[in-house]
């Protein structure tokens, strides 16, 4: 039940870590480097921030009950540092 309970857990931080990588790359760094306004970053990099050692923290505690092998938890955990990679793991691993 809890592994269940993880993966739901699990699928929601990959689906806001990888929003917050976009609107991280997509709007607030134009933001600051285009229009001279660097208060974006700050926060929604701070959120990401968050999001991403959450993202990495439950996908260690799938590994067992989801059975990925080492190379499934390397490309899981390496797909927090693409754009769109969080939402590839989820379609493909959960």
């Amino acid at each position: 039940m809890e592994a269940k309970r993880n993966k739901h857990i699990f699928k929601w931080v990959s689906l806001l870590e990888g929003l917050s990588f976009l609107l991280l790359l997509l709007i607030a760094m134009p933001l600051k480097y285009f229009f001279d306004m660097p208060q974006m970053v700050s926060h929604v990099g701070m959120a990401h921030g968050i999001l991403f050692i959450g993202y990495i923290a439950m996908a260690l505690t799938l590994v067992k009950p989801m059975e990925w092998n080492l190379k499934q938890t390397a490309l899981i955990m390496g797909c927090s540092l693409i754009p769109f990679g969080p939402f590839y793991v989820e379609k493909k691993y959960l």
